[in-house]
């Protein structure tokens, strides 16, 4: 990774509340070329994607923060019109784009919450 990718990265994600920690682990997979090819893949395979996919029939859980840069309000309330089962909206206050980083403990505890009401 080039210094002032790194750079922007680091600034970015501090920007939006990562804990210095968390920054420093997710900077240090992007060098290792396994961990890139696994996160490649799921952009990768959006695009290999040429149909619709009708409605998602799993029960849905998703955790949005309402400082995140990158999916807007619309974007994440609009989710529930491609559900067909159950599904919970949970709006995380002042939390941005990296909820698990930024509120573990809150994204666990409505994960653990959405296991136990939808067990396999």
């Amino acid at each position: 990774m080039l210094a002032d990718d790194a750079r922007w990265l680091r600034e970015r994600l501090a920007a939006n509340g990562v804990p210095t920690e968390a920054i420093e682990r997710h900077l240090a997979v992007l060098g290792n070329k396994d961990a890139m090819e696994g996160a490649l893949a799921w952009y990768r395979a959006r695009g290999a994607i040429r149909g619709p996919l009708g409605p998602i029939r799993v029960p849905t859980l998703y955790i949005w923060g309402d400082v995140d840069d990158t999916v807007g309000r619309a974007a994440a309330e609009g989710t529930v019109d491609f559900i067909a089962a159950p599904y919970r909206f949970e709006v995380l206050p002042g939390v941005g784009h990296f909820a698990a980083d930024q509120a573990p403990e809150r994204v666990c505890e409505l994960m653990l919450e959405h296991l136990a009401a939808h067990p396999a």
